[in-house]
């Protein structure tokens, strides 16, 4: 009788939805790629002219591109933050600005290293590798973290089993290479940064393709300084190059072209979810595709960013969503499809995309916010409000950054972008107070119709408000407008 029992708990063992070896089959696999100041107007699948991106082009033809996605703040770590908790940056406490270390403080003739210094992603908050992990998941974080650089922050103690990268931006002094919580590299040779980066990620799917894993890739590309190895540079495809923001471009596309290779190689793209966006707007030299401003500035081109989704025979193929979606709708959307819980105790601000992109059902309308010390701006349906509109003064032409390669030779150091390759319009109003603009009509915000539509003024005043009350609420609190 008790050998009877024994092999029952056997079969119930084997066959139950508690084995590993069933789980493991079942689980889906996910990969966030994040580029770093990467442009709405940016890729060829979103009308650029000049840079060819034929990689993402067909991974947007084989699955959904959506072309009114936002990131939450117009520059890196707020942003970031949001990804990674789901959550608006004044929530995660970390929209006052970028972790920024003080050796680059030092860098600009500063003797008091910047309050920023000491800033990075809370205790308390949980991350999507931790929720991840908690799953089961094997998780790594390759490439720029930017959510602190003391060792309390490192990925490696919020969600990460594994991590190789540069802990900030690639232009903040030193710039270092990490593994896990060691430097292995320094100086950096940025040159080949992007290829290393997707060679780590090639590694560790290879090394999980029978366990379910989560990959978050944050390239540094194409962030300042742009680099790209000698076999990209100058060389776009077997045609004449773009320019070297183009041929930037082309290494990163290749690079993405290559990781979904590798999961057709292992069988593992059905049961993948690969994520594409980037944390903001462009920079000099990249393209709002029409849009104005750009990173730092919360008009349109500083927020709306590409963002693609490639699950093949889950989501199908030749979509283009005009809903607009949001940074955090990504932390939701990928425990979502891993059938992983959400965080409890705390606010998630991200909505499940999955039903809009399987089923095409519209998502329920919501307000948009942006952030940027405070909230700046809230978008409802077609309306965006601005509570400030941004300064569109242009750096003088002949600016040079202070922050030089920290001890590198880059391979084009004289064809990095400058103020005079500005990416998005620096044309329309310029109105004092409140703005509003109906992006359905003018999505490059050109004309304040703010005196026309004093009602709608008026609603989305009081979003703002209702917002910026929320704003002093400890973590964990607050609710859902």
């Amino acid at each position: 009788m008790k050998r009877f029992y024994l092999s029952c708990l056997l079969l119930l063992f084997l066959f139950s939805p508690f084995s590993t070896a069933t789980n493991a089959a079942e689980k889906t696999n996910v990969i966030i790629i994040y580029a770093d100041d990467l442009g709405n107007g940016d890729l060829s699948c979103y009308g650029h002219p000049q840079f060819k991106t034929p990689h993402l082009d067909e991974m947007a033809a084989q699955g959904a591109r959506f072309t009114q996605f936002y990131s939450s703040c117009a520059y890196c770590a707020p942003s970031r933050a949001s990804l990674m908790t789901g959550r608006y940056p004044f929530r995660n406490n970390m929209m006052l600005g970028n972790p920024l270390p003080k050796d680059d403080f030092q860098v600009r003739d500063r003797k008091v290293p910047p309050p920023s210094d000491k800033l990075g992603i809370p205790s308390e908050e949980v991350t999507l590798g931790e929720q991840f992990q908690q799953a089961g998941y094997r998780t790594i974080c390759i490439g720029k973290w930017h959510l602190g650089h003391y060792p309390r922050y490192y990925p490696t103690r919020n969600g990460f089993d594994e991590y190789m990268g540069i802990l900030y931006s690639n232009d903040m002094h030193p710039v270092e290479l990490w593994k896990n919580e060691k430097i292995i590299e320094y100086p950096v040779v940025q040159a080949t940064i992007t290829k290393r980066y997707t060679d780590r990620a090639l590694q560790f799917i290879e090394q999980n393709k029978n366990e379910p894993f989560f990959l978050y890739l944050p390239h540094a590309m194409p962030h300042k300084p742009l680099a790209c190895s000698e076999e990209f540079y100058g060389k776009v495809n077997g045609r004449e190059s773009s320019g070297l923001y183009g041929d930037v471009l082309a290494e990163l596309d290749w690079n993405i072209g290559r990781v979904l290779k590798r999961l057709r190689e292992l069988n593992l793209e059905k049961k993948t979810l690969v994520l594409f966006t980037s944390d903001n707007g462009p920079w000099f030299g990249g393209s709002t595709g029409g849009l104005r401003g750009m990173k730092s500035k919360w008009w349109e081109g500083g927020l709306r960013v590409p963002m693609i989704a490639w699950w093949p025979e889950t989501i199908p193929a030749n979509q283009t969503i005009d809903q607009p979606a949001i940074i955090m709708d990504l932390f939701t959307t990928a425990l979502s499809a891993a059938k992983v819980s959400l965080p409890q105790g705390r606010v998630i601000d991200g909505v499940n995309l999955l039903p809009v992109m399987i089923s095409q059902e519209k998502s329920r309308d919501r307000p948009l916010f942006s952030f940027q010390g405070k909230v700046n701006t809230v978008r409802l349906e077609k309306w965006k409000l601005h509570r400030k509109v941004p300064n569109d003064r242009m750096m003088s032409e002949d600016w040079i950054d202070p922050r030089a390669p920290d001890g590198v030779t880059l391979l084009a150091p004289f064809e990095q972008a400058r103020p005079s390759e500005y990416p998005g319009l620096q044309t329309g109003d310029s109105p004092k107070g409140f703005a509003l603009f109906n992006l359905e009509t003018d999505p490059a915000e050109q004309h304040n119709v703010a005196d026309k539509h004093p009602e709608t003024v008026k609603k989305l005043k009081t979003l703002l408000k209702q917002m910026q009350e929320n704003q002093g609420k400890p973590i964990g609190a607050g609710k859902k407008l």
